[in-house]
């Protein structure tokens, strides 16, 4: 089964770095940021890798507050 979306550097990615990465398409075949999005979702469920939240980039520690 063929997937119609240009990976980046050419190849699909093996689904260790899929999970690791935040794109796995090449930028330029998208007319916005949403239909990116949607493609990067269909990629990570034709890879088998878990889908990215929005909470993917924000980082797990906490941060301290000066009193």
């Amino acid at each position: 089964m063929g997937f119609k979306y240009k990976w980046k550097n050419g190849s699909a990615p093996s689904r260790d770095k899929a999970a690791r990465s935040k794109y796995l398409l090449e930028e330029g075949q998208f007319n916005n940021q949403q239909d990116r999005n949607i493609a990067e979702q269909e990629a990570r469920k034709h890879l088998g890798v878990p889908t990215r939240i929005p909470d993917d980039d924000r980082s797990i520690l906490g941060y301290s507050q000066d009193w």
